[in-house]
């Protein structure tokens, strides 16, 4: 199989959404983030929602991504051989409960990779007024799949700091992700797909077991960044990315990694990794919080 890198550029058709309160908490349920911003309403106060709630309102388009792209010769054949390869999410404010969205998307970057090509998305959340909510860029590798024309886009994708040298973690966090916690995930942020709730269709396509969702594992370290490092206040993180590099099959422990903080004068950049027990599921984990 084949894709043109002329695709990049390609848009996808808009959707909306609104954002309810239960949703909301329910997606800090699912990876067991108690902080009270998320739950606690008493005497009027407005909750608000987990930033990683953001890719379960960009979910429904991922999930039928044939019916959005805009271009009837796109060979939409290739989606089958992807895989989540990278994430990067940039907060413009937070999400609350009655924002109504409208998510604008577009085939940002083709790109030939070794494996075969990575093709990224990007999708801009708006509100009813016009203000940008999030952008999110998801990467996807389209294993075995040859790009032709030379790579597009790259450019205007963010620019994360890279990590110049590794030292020793400043703190790790271990979690344990138990048989039912991709189940959990699964009904709280109505991400459907079977090779984390069906056994028998991940071994089908060659997976050992059911794997803990990749989104998963990206807000459980998010959950820890912003404990560790922005003083519990969620609304401290401005931009959030990583490469997807292993499988987590449950039951078993997960380690956060702070690898190293770097302060500016209203910004630290936080590099983080997260490993499982046969090395890194999550690599260049990258946060930027606000001062």
């Amino acid at each position: 199989m084949k894709i043109d890198s002329s695709f990049a550029g390609t848009p996808l058709k808009d959707y909306t959404t609104t954002v309810t309160w239960r949703a909301a908490m329910n997606y800090a349920a699912a990876v067991n983030d108690a902080n009270p911003v998320y739950f606690d309403d008493d005497g009027g106060k407005t909750v608000i929602a987990p930033p990683m709630f953001a890719v379960a309102l960009t979910w429904p388009i991922s999930e039928r991504i044939r019916e959005y792209i805009d271009d009837k010769n796109f060979p939409v054949d290739i989606i089958k051989t992807q895989v989540h390869y990278t994430e990067h999410l940039a907060f413009h404010r937070p999400m609350r409960a009655g924002d109504m969205l409208t998510i604008k998307g577009r085939i940002a970057a083709i790109m030939s990779h070794r494996a075969g090509t990575v093709v990224v998305i990007r999708f801009n959340a708006i509100d009813q007024y016009g203000q940008a909510v999030f952008t999110e860029h998801i990467g996807g590798l389209m294993r075995g799949v040859e790009c032709t024309g030379y790579s597009r886009g790259k450019e205007d994708l963010p620019l994360v700091p890279q990590l110049s040298s590794k030292g020793n973690a400043k703190w790790e966090k271990v979690i344990h992700i138990d048989r039912m916690r991709p189940f959990v995930y699964d009904g709280c942020t109505n991400i459907h797909f079977p090779i984390h709730t069906s056994v028998g269709f991940a071994r089908m396509v060659g997976l050992p077991d059911i794997i803990l969702q990749g989104t998963a594992t990206l807000a459980f370290a998010a959950r820890e960044l912003t404990d560790n490092e922005a003083e519990s206040n969620p609304q401290r993180l401005k931009e959030l990315s990583c490469r997807f590099t292993g499988m987590v099959v449950p039951p078993a422990d997960i380690r956060v990694l702070l690898l190293h903080r770097e302060d500016h004068d209203s910004k630290a950049n936080l590099f983080f990794e997260v490993q499982g027990k046969e090395g890194r599921v999550l690599s260049n984990g990258y946060a930027r919080i606000s001062g």
